[in-house]
């Protein structure tokens, strides 16, 4: 059992989860202490941008496991969970906006655990839940180089704004019509 856990846990798409993990403590590093808001919006970006790899891995490899299936999402979370109150604090998105996000991430989380609990069942991520977090994962480091003195920050806030509500119509369609519907209404 231990040596099963040990093998799902030690596979390459889990590595590149662990890493894009390590990355979140840098993030807030160069935010706050650094001071380096553009390079720390890059970055989150950069972690957005490399979300599919872990799972690219996983299918070309054939790696795919139960452990990653939860890590890679749970890694998805935490990043966002402390990457946009970081970029809230910084003053570089609407509060309402972050907080509107930051509610589906806890609605997902909390059905997440509830059907884990009841069932043993791990959630699957749906097509509409993946492309509102892809807008998402975009639109808060666009909101963050968007506050800074880059030439370009005018062109990062327009693209956050364009990104930011589909990404959280997407992500709301998802709860209720996604998971609610698939793992609430069924298990009634």
């Amino acid at each position: 059992m231990a040596s099963d856990l040990r093998g799902q846990i030690r596979t390459w798409p889990n590595a590149f989860t662990a890493l894009r993990l390590c990355a979140i403590p840098y993030f807030v590093y160069l935010l706050f202490t650094l001071d380096r808001p553009l390079v720390a919006a890059w970055l989150l970006g950069f972690l957005g941008a490399t979300d599919w790899v872990d799972g690219f891995l996983a299918r070309k490899l054939d790696q795919r496991s139960q452990f990653g299936a939860v890590f890679d999402p749970t890694v998805d979370r935490l990043m966002f969970a402390v990457a946009v109150p970081s970029i809230v604090i910084e003053g570089a998105v609407p509060w309402w906006l972050a907080g509107l996000a930051l509610l589906r991430e806890v609605l997902v989380a909390a059905l997440a655990a509830w059907v884990w609990l009841k069932s043993r069942e791990v959630v699957k991520v749906s097509k509409a839940g993946k492309t509102g977090a892809f807008f998402l994962m975009f639109a808060f480091p666009m909101f963050l180089g968007g506050s800074t003195e880059a030439f370009y920050a005018d062109q990062l806030v327009l693209g956050a704004w364009i990104l930011s509500v589909p990404g959280l119509l997407f992500g709301f369609y998802s709860v209720l019509f996604d998971y609610v519907k698939t793992y609430l209404v069924k298990s009634t």
